[in-house]
């Protein structure tokens, strides 16, 4: 398993939202990794196993989901900076929505 994972949940519709591109990326821009979130909202493998202490950044490519839905949204996209402080995994989920998101550190 990576280092950092993620999954999205449609809190609109209650499902996972599949299809979604996600990137993962350092404090200067510089893309680490990238997936696509499975039929669970998941991707359970972005980047590699260790990452060195510092900020990243995971964003998602949201627009492409709800248009492909045939749904107006607010946030085309969707930007969540973290920090890496030790070697440990770092899961972190984002809530979505057409017009709000959330997100938190998970298990």
């Amino acid at each position: 398993m990576s280092l950092v994972t993620t999954h999205i949940l449609d809190n609109a519709d209650g499902d996972p939202a599949s299809g979604v591109v996600v990137t993962l990326s350092d404090s200067t821009g510089q893309q680490i990794a990238s997936g696509t979130t499975d039929d669970d909202g998941r991707v359970a493998d972005l980047g590699p196993e260790t990452l060195p202490p510092g900020t990243y950044r995971l964003h998602f490519q949201t627009g492409a989901y709800f248009s492909a839905k045939g749904v107006t949204t607010f946030f085309p996209e969707v930007t969540i900076s973290f920090t890496v402080s030790e070697a440990a995994h770092y899961h972190v989920p984002l809530l979505l929505s057409p017009y709000a998101f959330s997100t938190y550190r998970g298990s």
